[in-house]
């Protein structure tokens, strides 16, 4: 198995014109934008987010599964918003890489998710 491609896009508390967004995020916020790649049959790890995210499915098929069992599927064009609090994780059951790009609007210096190495391998 390969490795997850994880890059970061965008880290900003500021429009693209260098305005501040101080009257749509806090000071201590800023938002991130993470591209995701990984090949079929690759999983991210169980982790849990304490922070607001959503994003968009580029290409390919992209399942997350939570603690409890429950599975959503999401296809190439799809967006979502992820949970946050619950344990879940991610994987690509399909045939081809799944590129998936989030947004997360985050306290600086907030972990944008928390590993939970504590549970079995996802399988």
């Amino acid at each position: 198995m390969t490795e997850v491609k994880k890059r970061e896009l965008l880290r900003t508390a500021r429009s693209w014109d260098g305005a501040s967004l101080a009257a749509l995020v806090s000071r201590d916020e800023e938002i991130v934008s993470i591209r995701y790649e990984f090949g079929p049959g690759e999983k991210l790890g169980w982790h849990h987010h304490d922070v607001l995210n959503f994003g968009v499915v580029e290409r390919g098929e992209l399942t997350i599964v939570d603690v409890d069992g429950n599975v959503k599927v999401f296809r190439a064009g799809e967006a979502l918003v992820e949970m946050v609090g619950t344990i879940h994780h991610g994987e690509n059951n399909g045939s081809e890489t799944v590129v998936l790009i989030m947004f997360y609007l985050a306290p600086k210096g907030v972990a944008l998710s928390v590993p939970h190495p504590e549970l079995p391998p996802c399988d």
